[in-house]
Order: C-alpha cells, then structure tokens, then sequence
C-alpha cells in the first residue's frame, strides 16, 4: 500500500499498544483489506515512547500486558519503559505493522457519510502544518483517553514564587541535573511511586513523598523464575496460555476478592506492607486510604522499592495539604515547610476521547457525552466506528485484545452480508451510568466529557476479563447493532 493512499478500508488513529494490537488482527484477518495507521508523533510505542521519566515501568504484570499473539519472554515481570517500548517495536516490525504507520498524521475531524457508508476524515501534519483529507470505510480509534501534549497540574498558590524548576513527569527534562538535589514530589499514585525510588537509587540528595491522600500500595517481585522457565523451554501458544491464566487467575481473584470483601484485604494489604516499614514511618497516617481497596487502582512496588527506600532514610513521606509554593519550597497547612531544590507534579493526567479529534454523521457534530457505549467498544449512533479503552482494574490489553477479536467478526459479518454499515441503536429507556466507574482524581475531573455506559447488557459491562471474555466470544448478532446495504 502507497503511503499516499487516501482511501483505506480501515483507518486506525493511534501507534501506541493498542493501535499495534489493532493493526495485527485486521491484517491477520483481512489480507486483502487496506488499512493505515495515524499516530500524530514521531515513534511508535504510545505511552511507553512519550513518559521518559527515571524508572518508568509497568504498573501490571507484563504476562498480560503483553500480547496474547505475541507472549512476553522477558525476565522481569514489571518491566522497565526501554523494554517496553522495544518489545512494541519488535511485533510492529515481525508483523509488517511498521510499514503501515503514518507518522506526523493527528487527526483533526471525522465526519461519516450515510450515503457513501464512508468516513472524511481531516488530518493535519505535525511536522510540516499541511492538512489533507483521507476517507475510511472503518474507523477505529486507538489513541487511549488522555492527553499527549499536556498533564494535569492543579493551580498552586506562589509557584511563580519557587527559586527551583517545576516538573511534570509527563514532560520529563532529558538534561535534567538531580544529583545530589533536594527533591519534592506532589502525589501517591503510580506515577509517584515509580519515580520516587529510581529518583533516590540514582543520585537525589534526598526524596519527599508529599501526598494530600494515601495510596493502597502493595509490593510484588519483579521476576518470577517459573513463567520465565515455561516460556524459554514450552512451545509459544502453550507457554503464553498457561503462565497468562495463571496471572489472569491471580490479577482477577484478588480484585474480585478486594471487592467482595474489603475489611478483610484492608487488613491484608496492612499487614504486608507494615513488615516493609520502618517503624519511624505510621502506616496510619501514610497508607490508609479513605476509600476501599480497588475503587483506585492499587500501586504496584517491585521488590518493595518504595518500602526499601523509606527503611534506608534516602525517602521520606509526608502526608498534608499545600498551603502555597514558597521561594525555598512548599508551605504546608500545618505549617511546616518543605526545602527543595526541584519539585515534581505527580498529580495526574488530563482526560480526552480520541486524541481530541471531533466526531460528525452527516455534518451533524457528535457531542460522547450524548452517546452510550455499547459493550464498551462502539458508540450510538456512530457507524463503522469502534474504540478501544482498557480495564482499569487489570492490564490494558486484556481488553484491547477482546475488543480487537470483536471488530473482526463485525468486519467479517459485513463482509459475509454485505453489509456497508454497522451501527449501535441506544434504547431509550435505558438508564445512564458513568462510562468509567472508577473513583480516581483523573476520572472524576473528566466524567461529565465521556460517553456513557447504561444500566444494562449490553450497554454495561462488568470490569471483570472472564466475564468479559463470554461476552465478546459470541456471535455478534444482537438487537442493539443495525446492519445496513
């Protein structure tokens, strides 16, 4: 396929974990089918090319983070960003997907024909400003639901005020000079709890945790010898089924565990985290969350790392409110003051749908907020259009994975019937719920923007992989999707 190519049987928008994910199954399935992928930097790889902060890892086991087409052989469980971004690279490569990205390419507006059951779809060139049209029988949106080109900072009191630099993770300096640097970093999240102790491990001075609320933490090793065994010496099919359901098994249990019976994982996560502990650091001041296990994803620490640099004293944490950013660092509500040299926002992502770009039907502008989601991967009312956003209680592509075998049989069904146009019908009189349930600081900023998801099937789903698993295996017929010649 020339890259000049204007029209593609499916047009795929984002290069990162999922848009790769995407692109295998429609060129496995589809041979003769055109299709291109759009991704509006200038690398492959998503989130794992654009963090470059210090110790940016996985916050899930990369059994399921991996590829179910593609298992991970990798020694480390949790993996670094570099490994990451290189195993990306290597399925884009083996599977000819590299040849199909289009770099520079962001989506601008996409607005779908009914006459002509095809998409226009306006694209603007990153590097050059040059905009041009593409059309699409299929569009697929891959790009996640957060901002690339900025992260969230709330508004503080004096920054302009601090003597230091500023940071936000998401746009992490490469010349960056921390050694030996007093440094502060706002927030309890993964984020955080990643940067902290690699911060600590390579040169900082010193390292304060400063968390307005507390984070379930739980540590897990970095390695496990037996998946890595079965995957070196078993067939590749065999050895990535066993050691995925075996994390699947454990990933799932104890969420569904969590959820179940939150009094008893409370107690659990405590007691495996206070034997970490120094005992100058209170577990009730700093790691009691308000809220139950699993209404925030818990965070992930390999080998304890977070835990190993508080019993060294490199890391401290300090738990209270900002009262304003003062030359020399940040005033605290209770009045004490914390020195720093650097101070680094930890605090959160910016939500957004599709990259940003604007949905129409026949000239008529698509507001998400306005549509429901059907089995989490179409919207009402939009046809030929699929998305995907992963599981928030377990790795992303456990979900890309299903939602990508899903889109294959609708485009076989299409295929088979003749269909030029596959399209969701919301029942009106089913009740609306939040798309993401989910209590984290960066959902709830954002929810009023999302889709929404209904109160029933298949307008709802359960965030549980298994379930979800019964459900996406089916056929796809089914009451809610319209088939049209």
């Amino acid at each position: 396929m020339s890259d000049s190519s204007t029209h593609l049987d499916v047009l795929i928008v984002g290069a990162g974990l999922s848009g790769i994910d995407a692109a295998y199954h429609v060129s496995k399935a589809f041979p003769s089918k055109t299709y291109a992928v759009l991704e509006m930097r200038d690398a492959l790889g998503g989130t794992w090319d654009l963090f470059r902060y210090p110790g940016i890892r996985s916050d899930s086991d990369m059994y399921t983070l991996g590829f179910g087409w593609k298992p991970w052989k990798g020694k480390k469980a949790i993996a670094d960003g570099a490994d990451i971004r290189a195993y990306l690279q290597e399925a884009a490569r083996e599977n000819g997907i590299d040849q199909h990205i289009r770099y520079h390419h962001k989506v601008l507006h996409a607005d779908f024909s009914t006459e002509d059951a095809r998409w226009t779809v306006t694209v603007e060139r990153t590097d050059t400003g040059e905009r041009l049209e593409l059309t699409a029988s299929f569009l697929w949106s891959t790009s996640g639901y957060y901002r690339y080109d900025e992260g969230f900072t709330p508004a503080f009191a004096g920054v302009e005020d601090f003597r230091g630099q500023v940071i936000h993770p998401q746009h992490w300096p490469e010349d960056l000079d921390y050694q030996g640097k007093r440094i502060v970093v706002i927030g309890s999240g993964a984020t955080a709890v990643t940067l902290i102790p690699s911060l600590a491990d390579s040169g900082a001075g010193h390292v304060t945790m400063l968390q307005r609320t507390p984070t379930y933490i739980v540590s897990q090793p970095l390695t496990d010898p037996i998946s890595y065994r079965l995957l070196q010496t078993l067939p590749d099919k065999i050895a990535g089924k066993l050691v995925r359901g075996r994390y699947l098994a454990m990933t799932i249990g104890f969420y569904e565990f969590c959820r179940a019976r939150p009094r008893e994982a409370r107690a659990l996560i405590r007691k495996m985290s206070e034997r970490q502990l120094p005992k100058d650091v209170s577990y009730d001041e700093h790691f009691t969350p308000p809220y139950q296990p699993w209404d925030q994803r818990l965070c992930v620490v390999p080998r304890g790392d977070l835990f190993k640099a508080l019993r060294q004293h490199t890391v401290d944490i300090v738990t209270d409110h900002i009262d304003r950013f003062t030359p020399q660092g940040i005033r605290l509500k209770s009045g004490k003051e914390l020195e720093a040299d650097i101070i680094i926002t930890a605090t959160g992502l910016n939500l957004q749908m599709f990259g940003g770009a604007t949905l129409a039907v026949d000239g008529h502008d698509i507001k998400p907020a306005e549509t429901m989601a059907y089995k989490g991967l179409m919207l009402s009312g939009i046809p030929n259009f699929a998305f995907i956003v992963g599981y928030t209680n377990a790795s992303w592509t456990l979900k890309a994975d299903l939602v990508c075998e899903y889109v294959v049989k609708l485009l076989e069904r299409m295929d088979r019937t003749g269909a030029r146009t596959v399209v969701p019908r919301r029942d009106p009189s089913v009740a609306e719920e939040p798309f993401l349930d989910f209590e984290a600081g960066y959902v709830l900023r954002s929810i009023d923007s999302l889709p929404k998801q209904g109160a029933v099937f298949p307008w709802r789903l359960k965030m549980n992989y298994f379930k979800d698993l019964l459900v996406f295996r089916k056929p796809v017929e089914d009451e809610a999707l319209e088939f049209s010649a």
